[in-house]
């Protein structure tokens, strides 16, 4: 697939970094690159849309932040899933799963359904 910026809805960002933090604590810079490596350079999370999701969902009392050092010996505000977090993330995971399945089976079809005369 062709590397590309792919417009993210709000509601698919947060089940995005929310996915992203179930593996641990994160900053954002690498939970943009996480999203983008799982994704095969599908999806390209720009800062724009990264930090205003981020800063929601801690108000939200989704994610909590403390401020450490990265990678790069910089300060960086790590985000992690709270209780509340990961209850959202498995409720958005069954949400998507279920709209996933559905939206498949529009693309799959080889036919027109039938409808039956009322």
């Amino acid at each position: 697939m062709q590397k590309s910026s792919l417009d993210v809805v709000r509601g698919t960002l947060d089940v995005l970094i929310l996915k992203t933090l179930s593996w641990g604590a994160m900053h954002g810079y690498a939970i943009s690159q996480a999203i983008l490596r799982q994704t095969d350079e599908a999806l390209l999370v720009e800062e724009g849309a990264l930090y205003p999701a981020l800063y929601r969902m801690e108000g939200k009392g989704w994610l909590e932040a403390e401020w450490g050092v990265s990678e790069n010996n910089r300060r960086a505000k790590y985000y992690r899933l709270t209780f509340d977090g990961r209850r959202r993330l498995r409720e958005e995971m069954k949400t998507w799963t279920h709209y996933a399945e559905a939206v498949g089976k529009v693309l799959g079809a080889n036919s027109k359904p039938q409808w039956e005369k009322a």
